[in-house]
């Protein structure tokens, strides 16, 4: 059986492509909001650091409606530190709309989300968006994402995927990159044709994927979801069962059970095959948790999330300042509260050190691990942290280090400088091509040559420059890197 009136879709891109202003614009144009309404521009960044940053940090649903058609849009991350938050929803979503920047192309982060995208065999929609830039390149980005999927060998049928030409901004889609569209019915028109209607039995015994987590006062933690098959309802009892884990099923009630509509949770008392839900009263629920019928406990694999690089030790601020900022500051907040972030973080490590007041924390990078340090500042935990380390292997007796894909994008005259700061943190150069009047550098450094040089690159490019990174491999250690190439004078 197939719910021929749902279509779910992930919207995935590198950073800064337009994936939140476009839902902005399909909200709007779906009737999420009244006419005469104030609305913010980037409604589904509700984050406060997702605001002040003007970046996405959590995954995030949401509906709009077309015709008879209601389409759960989740809104992605499209930094490569929060890769975590795309591969856990894809389970959720029966394809994806992979958005390219018209001018940038592809990047590192394209190629990261959309192969977790086809290892899963999603359906995809290629969206060309900021197509009224006036230095676009349609056509050649076109061509770098044909060749990106042939690259990730993708199916015939993906390879054939649709082209849809936005502007993300003005709201306006269209299927000729020659004429500007008026509205998005063209992009509303493909996720209905293309995407495929989720299926599955609606008689058959309950069971519902646990793909992400909110929390809230009244009710405690919420379960986030696609229903897989049979019909769940407002005070079904149910188990909760997980794939990987080796002890027994878990009985729980639902209490109260939620649908998304534009940017509300609205209360419903059943919800059947492909519905995205939100499950609330299910104590102890976690994200790759089933919840089950009892008369069949069969849970369902969870996609292996890709491993942390990065470490950091937190421990409790010991120093001549102790006590005076935060209101936690003894070892059990900060553990409780670290705990409580690897179970709504996929992509975070924690355990416990040899001593009681510090705790190893490992990420996807410098500034995964950031976000975690402000937004527990800002609720009060006082605490010190180490530099950052990354984590080594050893395979066969040779030390392995993570590498990432760095790509620079920078005026000509600054090109120098850029290779020589990369070779002094062991980088290799990989490619370099002519971008319009700039030249795009691509790299292979290791993960440690990133530590702190983000801001000394945009001195070097008198701000002007664009850096972006994402992890690739573990490759053999590369040596040490002179963390200070001058010196400093103390009085």
């Amino acid at each position: 059986m197939t719910n021929e009136q749902i279509r779910n879709v992930a919207i995935i891109a590198h950073v800064d492509h337009g994936k939140t202003t476009l839902v902005d614009q399909m909200l709007k144009q779906g009737g999420a909001f009244r006419s005469n309404q104030v609305v913010a521009e980037r409604v589904m960044d509700s984050n406060a650091l997702e605001r002040e940053r003007g970046i996405t940090i959590l995954a995030k649903n949401t509906s709009v409606k077309y015709g008879n058609y209601k389409i759960n849009v989740v809104d992605t991350p499209g930094h490569a530190d929060f890769g975590g938050e795309v591969e856990r929803i894809l389970k959720m979503v029966n394809g994806v709309v992979l958005l390219v920047d018209a001018y940038e192309g592809t990047m590192p982060q394209t190629r990261f989300v959309l192969s977790k995208a086809l290892e899963l065999g999603h359906k995809v929609i290629i969206v060309i968006n900021k197509i009224d830039r006036p230095d676009r390149r349609i056509s050649e980005v076109c061509d770098e994402v044909i060749e990106l999927l042939m690259e990730l060998n993708a199916t015939d049928e993906q390879l054939d995927s649709p082209v849809v030409y936005c502007s993300g901004r003005d709201g306006t889609a269209t299927l000729d990159p020659n004429n500007v569209g008026n509205d998005l019915i063209p992009l509303f028109e493909t996720i209905v044709r293309h995407i495929p209607a989720p299926s599955g039995d609606a008689t058959a015994p309950v069971q519902m994927l646990v793909s992400a987590l909110d929390y809230n006062d009244y009710v405690g933690a919420i379960g986030i979801g696609r229903i897989e098959r049979g019909t769940l309802k407002t005070g079904m009892n149910v188990l909760l069962s997980n794939f990987h884990a080796d002890h027994p099923p878990v009985k729980a009630k639902v209490t109260n059970l939620y649908q998304f509509e534009g940017l509300a949770r609205v209360a419903v008392e059943e919800a059947t095959v492909g519905d995205i839900v939100c499950v609330a009263g299910v104590e102890g629920v976690s994200i790759g948790d089933t919840l089950c019928d009892p008369v069949d406990p069969t849970a369902i694999e969870f996609p292996k999330i890709s491993e942390p690089s990065v470490e950091m030790t937190f421990s409790v601020n010991d120093s001549p300042f102790a006590g005076k900022e935060g209101k936690f500051v003894t070892s059990r907040h900060l553990r409780a509260r670290l705990y409580k972030e690897a179970v709504r973080d996929v992509s975070i490590r924690v355990s416990d050190t040899d001593s009681s007041e510090a705790f190893r924390v490992c990420g996807r990078g410098e500034m995964h691990l950031s976000i975690l340090i402000e937004n527990m500042r800002r609720e009060g935990y006082e605490f010190q942290v180490s530099m950052p380390r990354v984590l080594l292997k050893e395979e066969n007796g040779v030390t392995m280090e993570p590498i990432d894909i760095l790509i620079a994008d920078v005026p000509q005259p600054h090109v120098g400088i850029v290779m020589e700061k990369m070779g002094m943190r062991k980088g290799e150069l990989k490619t370099m091509n002519a971008v319009g009047e700039r030249m795009r550098l691509e790299f292979s450094v290791p993960s440690r040559g990133l530590f702190g040089y983000k801001s000394e690159f945009l001195t070097d490019t008198k701000g002007e420059g664009i850096l972006t990174s994402v992890f690739d491999k573990y490759e053999p250690y590369r040596g040490e890197i002179d963390r200070r190439p001058v010196g400093s004078l103390f009085p």
